[in-house]
């Protein structure tokens, strides 16, 4: 203590406090980068263990993380006798947003290879979080329309369904956009979403186009579905994240159950005008050509990742890998391999790729990944289950079968994921130890911290 005072006394710092200062602003830096992640779609268990990446890569040992859907916590204990350092920040924000995600996952690499320092670090971070994006809004709110045509070929539609589709997936993202403005939770965002798509089906049959009403309804309410956050719930349950993973589905369900009381609500007002539209058969599907559906499905996908803001030299990358999932679908589901089994093929295909071609475009593989799933996801499975229960009918087995779908892609792309990755015997070990396949991030923030080290040290 005496050695201390005379530190303090002789400096005017007090290397207990600088060093408390030091933990803390690595800790921070911590956690606004995973705000980001997560914000923009990476799964909890990349979330997590790419904090505790930057914690090492800022040379802080001991450091511990916790993700939950809300809320993020880092902490770290300097003593065994001395309290614990923690800080933790809200996560309100949710947006897909791979433009953001990419950035800060250089940023990250570049930080563990010992290329940047923490100050650095965190104001190429400042500068992502506030900068715009390199797209006008205008052009994602296009791209939308045209992953709802493409979805709109992928449920086996004509070209009047795919035409509705693209019209009903622009004039929803306009109406939520507006709504969002207002800051209207998302449940009435989906219920107004839902109700517009239902009233353009209204006034298609009004008008007198022959055109199934059921499919034009299915084909209006795809962009609205929820089949991303069920999948992602069923990923955070496998990494062995369950409170995030029920967080999930249970945001998921309630987007549906908007879904479906727009869709209500858009019938209701028909029949008061007197539109009948007869007996819908809700989330109705059916496959067309192998040829149509590859291209329904590399559109779907390619679309879905320029809306989410994915850098363009990944598009084509994705719209391939997507097709090609489309196809192992098709044939496996084709030799009778059952629905659930057939995505499971499908999402193993894409994880053995993902990883390797996202090496090569410089993106992280999750937006691979995710995209790439896109035309595969069970949302109209939940969506049908949800509005056959409403309904007082038996939508228990198309929920049974929307979870089992959940199940396979995400089951299939880790273990893909698995296969993939080079599994040295230093990323074994911080892999065991931090999470599973890393969709986000990279692997090996300790060897190389001590490369760099050695490359500084003076002796």
């Amino acid at each position: 203590m005496a050695d201390s005072r005379d530190t303090v006394r002789d400096t005017g710092r007090d290397p207990a406090r600088d060093q408390s200062r030091d933990v803390y602003k690595t800790l921070d830096l911590g956690l606004r980068i995973g705000e980001v992640l997560l914000s923009s779609g990476a799964g909890a268990a990349d979330v997590g263990a790419t904090m505790l990446n930057v914690a090492h890569g800022c040379g802080l040992r001991g450091a511990t993380a916790d993700v939950t859907f809300t809320e993020l916590a880092m902490s770290h204990q300097t003593s065994f006798d001395e309290p614990s350092m923690i800080q933790i920040r809200q996560v309100r924000h949710r947006e897909i947003d791979y433009e953001d995600l990419t950035l800060v996952d250089h940023l990250v690499r570049d930080l563990v290879r010992g290329e940047i320092d923490r100050d650095e670090a965190r104001s190429r971070l400042a500068r992502i979080v506030s900068s715009g994006h390199r797209l006008p809004r205008w052009a994602v709110t296009l791209s939308l329309g045209v992953m709802g045509a493409g979805v709109g070929l992928l449920v086996g539609g004509d070209w009047v369904v795919t035409l509705i589709a693209f019209v009903a997936a622009v004039g929803v993202d306009l109406l939520q956009r507006q709504m969002s403005r207002r800051r209207l939770p998302g449940f009435y965002q989906q219920v107004a979403g839902g109700l517009l798509a239902t009233l353009i089906a209204v006034t298609t049959v009004a008008v007198g186009v022959d055109v199934d009403p059921s499919r034009v309804v299915t084909a209006g309410i795809i962009l609205l579905l929820a089949g991303i956050n069920f999948m992602g719930a069923i990923q955070d349950a496998l990494t062995g994240f369950p409170l995030t993973a029920g967080a999930r589905i249970l945001e998921a369900i309630l987007a549906t159950a908007g879904v479906i009381a727009g869709v209500s609500g858009g019938l209701t007002v028909g029949r008061m005008l007197g539109v009948n539209l007869g007996r819908l058969d809700p989330g109705i599907t059916s496959f067309s050509d192998l040829p149509v559906m590859t291209l329904g499905a590399a559109i779907t996908a390619a679309a879905f990742a320029f809306a989410a803001y994915a850098p363009l030299r990944s598009l084509a990358p994705i719209a391939l890998i997507a097709g090609v999932a489309e196809v192992v679908f098709y044939t496996t589901f084709d030799r009778g391999l059952g629905v659930a089994w057939s995505s499971a093929m499908a999402s193993v295909t894409v994880g053995l790729v993902s990883y390797a071609v996202a090496a090569r475009v410089r993106v992280p593989p999750l937006v691979i990944v995710v995209s790439s799933i896109v035309p595969l996801l069970p949302g109209l499975s939940i969506y049908r289950g949800l509005y056959l229960l409403s309904e007082g009918g038996n939508g228990l087995l198309s929920m049974i079968n929307a979870a089992a779908i959940a199940i396979a892609l995400a089951a299939g792309v880790i273990f893909g994921e698995y296969v993939a990755q080079p599994l040295k015997r230093e990323a074994r070990r911080l892999e065991g130890r931090l999470s599973g396949p890393r969709l986000v991030g990279p692997m090996r923030a300790r060897s190389v911290r001590r490369r760099t080290a050695a490359r500084t040290d003076p002796r």
